[in-house]
C-alpha cells in the first residue's frame, strides 16, 4: 500500500476514534456517572414498582454493553493505527494476504479479508 493510501486510511481511523471517544464519554456522563436516583429521575431513592427497576436495570445494562462494544473497536482501531506504523495495515491476520482496497474503505479497522470474515461468521 502507498504512503498515500496509509495516509488516508490513517486519518479515516483517527476520525473513527474521535467519534468513538465522543459516544463513550457521553455513555459514561449520562449513564454511568449517574446514581440509580439520578439515572431513573426519581425525587426517593426508593423504587416503588418492580416494573420500574427492571426498567432502570435494562438501562444501565444496556449502556453497559454499548460502552463494551464501544470499547472493542476502539482496540480495533488502535490496532490498525499500529499496523500502519509498522507497515502491515491491510494484511489480513489469518490467510496473511491482502485486504481489499474496497473493504478497508468501508471499515478501516478490518481485521480479516472477506473471506476469512466469512468463515469466522459460519
Amino acid at each position: 500500500m502507498n504512503k498515500r493510501d496509509l495516509q488516508k486510511f490513517k486519518k479515516l481511523l483517527l476520525k473513527e476514534r474521535g467519534k468513538m471517544n465522543k459516544e463513550m464519554k457521553h455513555i459514561q456522563q449520562d449513564t454511568l456517572g449517574k446514581s440509580h436516583k439520578e439515572a431513573s429521575g426519581d425525587l426517593s431513592s426508593y423504587t416503588y414498582h418492580i416494573a420500574d427497576m427492571a426498567s432502570d436495570n435494562y438501562g444501565t445494562d444496556f449502556s453497559l454493553d454499548m460502552a463494551s462494544t464501544e470499547q472493542k473497536f476502539l482496540y480495533q482501531i488502535d490496532e490498525s493505527l499500529s499496523k500502519i506504523a509498522d507497515g502491515t495495515y491491510g494484511d489480513c491476520e489469518k490467510c496473511k494476504k491482502k485486504i481489499s482496497h474496497e473493504r478497508l474503505e468501508a471499515i478501516p479497522h478490518a481485521m480479516l479479508c472477506i473471506d476469512c470474515q466469512s468463515t469466522e461468521e459460519k
